[in-house]
């Protein structure tokens, strides 16, 4: 059963990526393109997976999987 999580991809000032999972506290990744943040916290929720598996834990489950993209502004 494939699972979606709704992911957050952040712009950084200094330059790169981050992403967050609201869902899934604490799991947070990076990387220097879009593509490479995505496909480095698809690794992270994996893991995260597995940990919670590993616990005992219930795994949370989203119904739809959405993309943010926040931009900063250029100050002029």
């Amino acid at each position: 059963m494939q699972r979606q999580f709704r992911v957050i991809l952040e712009l950084n000032e200094l330059g790169g990526y981050t992403v967050t999972v609201p869902i899934l506290p604490g799991c947070v990744s990076e990387g220097d393109t879009k593509e490479e943040a995505l496909a480095n916290v698809k690794e992270a929720i994996e893991l995260y997976l597995e940990s919670l598996q590993a616990d005992g834990e219930p795994i949370p489950i989203l119904k739809q999987a959405e993309i943010t993209v926040e931009k900063f502004a250029e100050l002029v």
